[in-house]
């Protein structure tokens, strides 16, 4: 399906005043009252929770930003095919992101198991890791979710070794808790898909990627500096068009796993084959400089200008191969770039006096900005717009002036689709709704 199309990525602020933050202004917050939803293994019908959706409020004062969030998106979650029992579930936490990042100039925080950052919509950040790792003494992998404890040596990548527990938007629950260790767009937007869990449990993640745009901002970490998605200006000063950002580590020659890249002799790992292939442990891989400035140093970033920040900022970004494929280090790591929020994973128990209260219910930002196809259809229409602050009602209509079908784009998300296998030959016209606008497109159906 992906491959007629060509998709289109907004960058997706609420600007209020020129003066706020982007840490401050950058959140999807739910103004429609949108709740979760997620399907269960054997059922390609979503069931919808009774839960919101996305960011709930956002409140500041001149040193901090809180984040009230449910961690629930608004695209659907689910199914995790992999025997994991959980359910994306409600995890009502308050961030505390600072407003003022600055470097870490002392010894660098590595990033560790669990949240991270945080990206727009609520919804957590890992790292690579998984909690697994190899055990020498009885040769297998133990820890995280198969249980048991493993040296900690030579730790498994969650991207390589859980994909088949990924739901459609490249995520899944620890515990309930729903969360991305990669770029969070869909599997099968990718060029090169490595998953069909979206043929049966379509979803559409925070974000499409588009190889001439700049990437949205996705969120930020914990230790305040922004995440961007996979593509950037070329250059740092924001000239040079727009190019992917590319991982500086690669996957080290080798074919036994006895040192690391530095050359320190440790716990011997498994041998590299075909169980245990080159890149499912962290240590797999080396740090390679590359003065280039689209090759990103080795917290996976760079300091550079956005369209968020003129003026410059470090800035993490969600790599990808050239196929779209998450890369290592996948988004922050394996080191912390700034000094990381010292509350106890990066969340408060409530928020301080003299806050102020992002108001988000007296705008309306969406962009139409949409894709239609295939155009002429045969079984489906897919309506693809930028990532929408409120909701979108489509509408399929008739030279009549009928309305054939309806369907949304839900605030937070990029995609609706509407069957057309009922639908006769003819001309007809999706027409786009929001609050205060509307855009009609004109369709052909041929079977």
């Amino acid at each position: 399906m992906k491959k007629t199309f060509t998709f289109l990525a907004l960058l997706t602020s609420f600007i209020i005043s020129a003066q706020l933050n982007p840490a401050i202004t950058n959140w999807l917050v739910n103004t429609t009252n949108i709740t979760g939803r997620h399907y269960v293994s054997g059922n390609s019908t979503p069931i919808t929770d009774a839960v919101l959706a996305n960011v709930q409020t956002v409140q500041y004062n001149t040193n901090y930003v809180y984040v009230t969030a449910t961690g629930i998106p608004a695209y659907i979650t689910g199914p995790f095919l992999d025997g994991n029992p959980s359910l994306a579930t409600a995890q009502n936490k308050i961030f505390r992101i600072t407003l003022t990042p600055t470097q870490n100039t002392g010894t660098l925080t590595a990033t560790t198991g669990g949240n991270i950052g945080i990206f727009k919509n609520g919804v957590a950040l890992f790292d690579y890791r998984d909690g697994v790792s190899y055990k020498n003494s009885t040769g297998a992998e133990a820890g995280g979710p198969i249980g048991g404890t493993g040296d900690g040596v030579w730790n498994r990548d969650a991207i390589v070794a859980e994909r088949g527990g990924f739901d459609c938007s490249k995520a899944h629950p620890a515990q309930g808790n729903y969360h991305h260790h990669q770029n969070p767009s869909a599997f099968n937007l990718d060029l090169q898909v490595l998953s069909t869990i979206c043929d049966t449990y379509p979803s559409d993640g925070l974000y499409v990627i588009n190889p001439s745009q700049h990437s949205p901002l996705l969120g930020y970490a914990y230790d305040g500096f922004p995440i961007y998605g996979a593509y950037a200006y070329a250059n740092t000063d924001g000239t040079g068009g727009i190019v992917r950002m590319k991982s500086s580590y690669q996957l080290r020659n080798i074919t036994a796993r006895t040192y690391y890249a530095d050359g320190t002799d440790v716990t011997d790992g498994p041998p590299v084959n075909t169980t245990y292939p080159l890149g499912r442990y962290r240590e797999d891989y080396e740090f390679v400089t590359n003065s280039s400035p689209d090759y990103l140093d080795k917290h996976n970033g760079r300091f550079c200008i956005t369209p968020e920040y003129p003026s410059g900022i470090y800035c993490y970004f969600t790599t990808v191969d050239a196929n779209h494929n998450s890369a290592y280090p996948y988004a922050v790591g394996p080191y912390f770039y700034g000094v990381k929020n010292t509350t106890t994973g990066g969340t408060v128990t409530s928020i301080p006096g003299g806050t102020t209260t992002l108001s988000s219910d007296s705008f309306e930002n969406n962009n139409f900005d949409i894709t239609i196809a295939p155009n002429p259809a045969s079984e489906f229409i897919a309506i693809q717009s930028k990532m929408t602050e409120s909701d979108l009602d489509v509408e399929l209509i008739s030279e009549l002036g009928q309305v054939i079908k309806k369907s949304k784009i839900l605030q937070g998300s990029t995609l609706s689709i509407i069957e057309t296998d009922s639908v006769y030959n003819g001309i007809y016209f999706v027409k786009i709704s929001s609050k205060n606008n509307s855009k009609t497109y004109k369709v052909i159906i041929k079977k």
